[in-house]
């Protein structure tokens, strides 16, 4: 598939974006990730990435997050699947620390950041996660990345039926408040 002109890479895009918004159901958003957390899921990656590539990953992930505080800041949605706040990933303090996190990064202005509960085995996200990213100026389009492919979706009807799912999903899961309760609850749990 061709992108369009404007299109130069991801994190560009995700840059200026002026409202972004994710499902996800295996992995917390890069976005949202620690250092140790997002370090321990590309040291766990098959085939191994070698320790420089990890740390090169590592410190780009962390980069990209200031999109979440630039100015003027833009507006983040976020629903992650229960499963994906309960997989420990890394040591216990890592997963903690991410925990913690996830309830930092909920609290800020910007940010809705929403559960999907396990008690709802039937929602509209059980097709896989996907991105979807309003840049400035621009249409908004789709993102969708599985085992290291990704897939710019720019087809207006593509991303129509995306922008309906991901109606569908936010208007399922927990509010943000019920979400943050649920994380605080998990971090207690620990």
């Amino acid at each position: 598939m061709k992108h369009p002109v404007w299109f130069k890479d991801y994190a560009k895009l995700e840059a200026d974006a002026v409202e972004l918004s994710y499902y996800s159901n295996h992995t917390v958003p890069g976005l949202f990730q620690t250092e140790a957390h997002a370090r321990a899921l590309y040291a766990m990656r098959k085939p191994l990435l070698d320790e420089d590539l990890i740390e090169q990953r590592v410190a780009a992930r962390l980069a990209r997050q200031v999109v979440l505080t630039k100015r003027p800041v833009p507006m983040v949605n976020c629903v992650i699947e229960e499963a994906v706040l309960r997989r420990p990933i890394g040591e216990r303090d890592v997963h903690e620390e991410q925990l913690v996190e996830l309830i930092r990064l909920g609290r800020l202005r910007n940010v809705e950041l929403q559960v999907m509960p396990l008690d709802h085995p039937e929602h509209a996200g059980l097709g896989g996660p996907f991105i979807l990213l309003t840049p400035t100026r621009r249409p908004q389009v789709g993102y969708l990345e599985v085992q290291n492919i990704s897939r710019l979706i720019t087809d207006p009807e593509e991303v129509r039926v995306l922008a309906s799912r991901y109606g569908c999903i936010r208007s399922q899961a927990l509010t943000p408040r019920k979400s943050s309760a649920l994380i605080e609850r998990l971090l207690k749990d620990q």
